[in-house]
């Protein structure tokens, strides 16, 4: 297995973080799955911008473990939880960075939700 290195966001790959400065609001339905004024926003090259979320704002009894383990180059080994709702669960809807690169080092302690099944929404 080779090495993983790291890569520098840059001018061909930009990534930027900065606080949101208002309400997030994560939820499946009804039910809300985070609520914070903390959240974190990143932007990464042309790819749409993405919250991260306090752990502690989020409702940690419908996380439920995942194997799913993914990387990126730019912020590091990503992991899984799926959510344990009462409708079903929705397997690796979220995901986070427990040790990120230093370029992205804010995002530790945060996750973050795939909008196609959670709605997510800043100034909520």
């Amino acid at each position: 297995m080779t090495a993983r290195e790291p890569k520098i966001p840059g001018p061909e790959h930009p990534i930027t973080i900065e606080a949101t400065g208002v309400r997030v609001v994560a939820r499946v339905g009804t039910h809300v799955v985070a609520d914070t004024t903390r959240a974190l926003t990143l932007r990464e090259a042309d790819y749409p911008p993405v919250q991260y979320i306090p752990l502690d704002d989020v409702d940690r009894t419908l996380l439920t473990d995942s194997a799913t383990r993914t990387y990126c180059p730019y912020k590091g080994d990503a992991s899984y939880y799926g959510l344990a709702l009462t409708d079903g669960t929705r397997a690796d809807a979220v995901w986070f960075y427990a040790e990120p690169y230093d370029a992205v080092a804010e995002i530790a302690g945060h996750v973050a939700f795939y909008t196609d099944q959670v709605d997510v929404r800043a100034g909520a």
